[in-house]
């Protein structure tokens, strides 16, 4: 198989953990037989530097004429004093909707062997988490109507949706149920918004195609209770953008470390599928081999899932992860007992934490 990855490395950690993909790429071209070539795209604060805006059109459409795309982080302090249209993250906002990737979707799941940075009680987590929440990407609030008056006293930002949008993110949760604990959890707020209530409507309209799916439906509020009372309960989740974006935030961090967790970022399947860690570019430590580039090599092994359609490649991945794991390997911020983990010679850093999956491999 011969295919074109877009590399968007971004700001901050990002080209850091991005090279640590690409080394894992290659490695699974080398093994598997395949060839994968890479365009390397500018998005961010990086091209608000160099061409004075987040994303430019050509950028675009240089990710647009590859077979899928790798993003590692945006932002940082350096542009938190931009207005609003300039600021790094609007190019994730670009992005998403230029390639018309709708639905993300963010795997919550706690390795095993990190249940003890997981904040939640043993009993309230137990042998582990499997969550997975489905976004709605290019709709709602982040994407409509929003203003300020001119005295700058009153502000506006309109969550509106139709309902072919709803329908196929529910459509998507209700397909990634039937191949995993056939449980889904629609998340709204019914009980205020109209624009929740469409979405109701949509779900009881289509529930009847999956008779095989347990459905339930909770408000925004209790979601985020039960996500931290008891999350063994969830097993996919189905939301808007806004609710999407503060759940599986949330969500991450019951798992024990965002820098474990990939997305996926996914369309018709016209285009290139956009893959990216949860977490931020931590400016702090970019460029001091300190960073976990677990979350974007797991990110890969999703590209290769879903664009690729390479599972036996993708499950190799993420066995070489847990093996790595399994060996006591740790980055900083999965290390737990820092100290204890020096003192073992298992602590690392970004550059051998890729390499030892690469050997995993």
């Amino acid at each position: 198989m011969n295919k074109t990855i877009a590399l968007i490395p971004g700001d901050g950690i990002g080209p850091d953990v991005v090279a640590e993909a690409v080394n894992v790429l290659n490695a699974v071209a080398k093994k598997y037989g395949h060839s994968f070539s890479y365009k390397e795209v500018t998005a961010g604060g990086c091209s608000i530097d160099k061409f004075g805006k987040p994303l430019t059109d050509e950028q675009l459409a240089l990710v647009k004429s590859c077979d899928a795309a790798l993003l590692g982080a945006v932002g940082g302090p350096k542009w938190d004093n931009l207005p609003s249209e300039l600021r790094p993250e609007k190019a994730l906002l670009g992005l998403r909707g230029g390639l018309k990737v709708y639905a993300n979707l963010r795997p919550a799941v706690m390795f095993k062997q990190l249940s003890a940075a997981c904040p939640l009680k043993n009993e309230v987590v137990g042998d582990g988490l499997d969550i997975l929440i489905v976004r709605e990407l290019t709709g709602g609030i982040y994407f409509g109507d929003r203003g300020t008056s001119e005295d700058g006293k009153t502000a506006w930002d309109t969550e509106k949706y139709t309902w072919p949008e709803v329908e196929r993110i529910v459509r998507l949760g209700f397909e990634s149920a039937q191949k995993r604990q056939k449980r889904l959890c629609v998340v709204d707020k019914a009980n205020i918004l109209n624009s929740s209530q469409l979405w109701r409507r949509v779900t009881e309209s289509v529930k009847g195609d999956y008779p095989d799916v347990t459905l339930s439906y909770l408000y925004i509020d209790n979601a985020s209770m039960q996500l931290v009372r008891n999350p063994k309960q969830f097993d996919v989740i189905a939301t808007s953008n806004m609710f999407g974006d503060i759940l599986s935030d949330e969500a991450s961090q019951i798992t024990g470390s965002i820098g474990m967790l990939a997305s996926a970022s996914l369309g018709d399947g016209t285009g290139p599928g956009l893959y990216e860690p949860i977490h931020g570019s931590a400016p702090d430590i970019a460029g001091k081999d300190l960073a976990n580039p677990l979350a974007t090599i797991l990110s890969a092994a999703m590209l290769l899932r879903f664009d690729f359609k390479l599972e036996e490649e993708a499950k190799a991945i993420e066995k070489a992860v847990d093996k790595v794991l399994e060996a006591g390997w740790r980055t900083g911020d999965i290390a737990g007992d820092v100290e204890a983990v020096k003192a073992s010679g298992k602590l690392v850093g970004t550059k051998k934490m890729g390499q030892l999956v690469v050997e995993a491999l």
